[in-house]
């Protein structure tokens, strides 16, 4: 049977919506004539880039609880009743053979809805530490979908399957070429090369510090791809010069990843998982400002392994320097947490995502 139903739900920030879009793309290659709709938050970013994904998303009408009194809290349970209505009227009219939350508030209605009625649901939880969303799911669903160790913390043993997350197909097999790569940035292929990355919107506290750490690095010898972000290229782009390459965002994430001997990253979900498969040298500074303060816990699950190093953002002006200075000075360090970041990548996770799918289908 070829013209399956889907439903995918979750947003709010990239680590929910492009792995909900890569696993659409898999189910899509294996059922050409299936039919996808996509359920998102109004007025939040999933609704601009699914659409440019190529799938059709409706909007609730929901946010996440604030952590102090506002009016949004006030609203909240009036939101989520015009939710649950209005899932409803999706669920009904649509009839998906399946579907899929993968995180993100406007995935719990949605989902709530379909298992109440019997329709097989299936969530993915990129983070070691679950969101509150999928916390409250997680009896309700058939299979869910992890990317760490230790999950049953959270949720049933019985359903978790470890696939780990989703990432760009292009990142899964980088090209050996580094010259090449230095050659797309402008870069001097005899110097070593910092690649920082803060995410697409940019991460204020990692841009701040490579600015003041500019001298440091020139009298390393260091060059660097510096992606800061959208929100702050007016700000920096006046650093450009033939060693620091200063980005709002990076297009070739390729050619960047082959580029670098070490990489500086915040630690969500997804660019853990990305960083895994790139199997580099990588010191985190995970946001200290997302809920459960997950980032913070995705990287500690790699510093335990000796696959990673952390410094928190409170700790950067005590520590960073005596932390890069050791990793960029040993060869041997450098090289052992590449080899242990990659024993941790998953790089079929999309596949063995769609697979746990299909065996609900089956039945």
């Amino acid at each position: 049977m070829g013209n399956y139903r889907f439903i995918l739900s979750g947003g709010g920030t990239g680590g929910h919506i492009y792995p909900a879009i890569a696993i659409a793309n898999e189910l899509k290659k294996r059922h050409p004539n299936a039919e996808f709709l996509f359920v998102g938050a109004k007025d939040r970013m999933e609704m601009e880039k699914v659409p440019q994904a190529g799938y059709k998303i409706e909007g609730l009408w929901i946010s996440g609880l604030q952590r102090k009194l506002t009016l949004k809290n006030l609203m909240f349970p009036f939101k989520l009743i015009s939710s649950l209505i209005k899932a409803g009227k999706i669920v009904t009219k649509f009839k998906p053979h399946a579907v899929v939350g993968t995180g993100g508030f406007a995935s719990g209605p949605l989902l709530k809805v379909a298992s109440g009625r019997g329709i097989p649901c299936v969530l993915q939880e990129q983070n070691s530490y679950a969101g509150i969303t999928n916390k409250l799911l997680k009896d309700k669903v058939a299979k869910i979908c992890v990317a760490y160790d230790g999950m049953e913390a959270f949720f049933p043993l019985a359903k978790i399957v470890k696939t780990g997350n989703p990432v760009r197909s292009d990142l899964v097999q980088l090209a050996d070429n580094s010259n090449e790569a230095l050659g797309f940035f402008g870069l001097d292929i005899h110097k070593a090369t910092l690649l920082v990355l803060g995410g697409s919107l940019g991460a204020r506290r990692i841009n701040q510090l490579v600015e003041q750490k500019m001298d440091y690095f020139n009298s390393l010898g260091i060059q660097v791809i510096w992606q800061c972000g959208k929100l702050y290229y007016e700000e920096y782009k006046k650093y450009n010069s033939s060693t620091i390459k200063v980005l709002d965002y990076l297009n070739r994430m390729d050619h960047a990843y082959t580029a670098s001997d070490i990489i500086i990253s915040r630690a969500g979900a997804s660019s853990v998982s990305e960083l895994c498969i790139v199997g580099k040298p990588v010191l985190f500074i995970p946001s200290p400002n997302v809920a459960e303060d997950h980032q913070t816990k995705n990287a500690i699950a790699l510093v335990k392994e000796d696959a990673a190093l952390m410094v928190k953002e409170k700790d950067l002006d005590n520590d960073f320097e005596n932390v890069f200075a050791d990793l960029f000075k040993s060869k041997s360090k450098q090289e052992a947490l590449a080899t242990n970041i990659r024993k941790l990548a998953l790089p079929n996770a999309t596949k063995d995502i769609v697979d746990e799918i299909e065996k609900l289908l089956s039945k």
